[in-house]
C-alpha cells in the first residue's frame, strides 16, 4: 500500500446485520502501524441472576453518528499518532454471544491504540444515543449505562 494514500480515516457504521470482527479489524490495518486494538462487546446470557434471551438496540441514528464522529475527533486530539478508527454498532436484535459493538484503532505503538479503544467505548456509552433493551424469559428492561451522563444527571 502506498503510505501517502493511507490517510487517517474513521469508519462509522450502525447496522442491523451481524457485525464482523474481521471486517472491522481489516478497515484499520495500516503499513505504518504496529498495533491494532479491538473492543468487542457481546450479548451475555445473564444479568443480576436473570436469564437474558437477547438484546435489542435502538438509536437516534443521525445524532449517534454525529456523536461517534466527535469521539473520533477527540481521540485524534488526545492520541495524534492514531491512524484509523472503526466503530460499528449493531441495531435491532442481538442474540446471545453475538457482537453489539466492535471498535478498532490502529497506531504505531500499542499504548495509544489500547488507550484510544478504552476511551472510545467509555465515551460511546456515556454520550451516544443508543438504547439497549434486555429481554429476559418473562419480562424486559431498558438498560441505562452507568456512564450515561443524561441518565445520571436526573438522579
Amino acid at each position: 500500500m502506498d503510505e501517502s494514500k493511507d490517510v487517517p480515516k474513521d469508519f462509522i457504521k450502525l447496522k442491523s446485520e451481524k457485525l464482523s470482527v474481521d471486517e472491522v479489524s481489516e478497515l484499520v490495518i495500516s503499513p505504518c502501524c504496529g498495533a491494532v486494538s479491538l473492543f468487542i462487546g457481546t450479548t451475555r446470557n445473564n444479568f443480576e441472576g436473570k436469564k437474558v434471551i437477547r438484546l435489542e438496540y435502538e438509536a437516534y441514528t443521525s445524532m449517534a453518528e454525529m456523536e461517534i464522529k466527535k469521539i473520533c475527533r477527540d481521540v485524534r486530539q488526545k492520541w495524534p499518532s492514531v491512524k484509523h478508527i472503526a466503530v460499528h454498532h449493531r441495531l435491532g436484535v442481538v442474540p446471545i454471544t453475538e457482537a453489539s459493538v466492535i471498535i478498532a484503532v490502529s497506531s504505531p505503538h500499542r499504548a495509544e491504540s489500547l488507550e484510544a479503544v478504552t476511551y472510545c467505548i467509555n465515551t460511546l456509552k456515556a454520550f451516544v444515543p443508543i438504547w439497549k433493551k434486555e429481554i429476559y424469559e418473562d419480562e424486559y428492561s431498558w438498560k441505562e449505562n452507568k456512564e450515561c451522563f443524561w441518565a445520571n444527571s436526573e438522579k
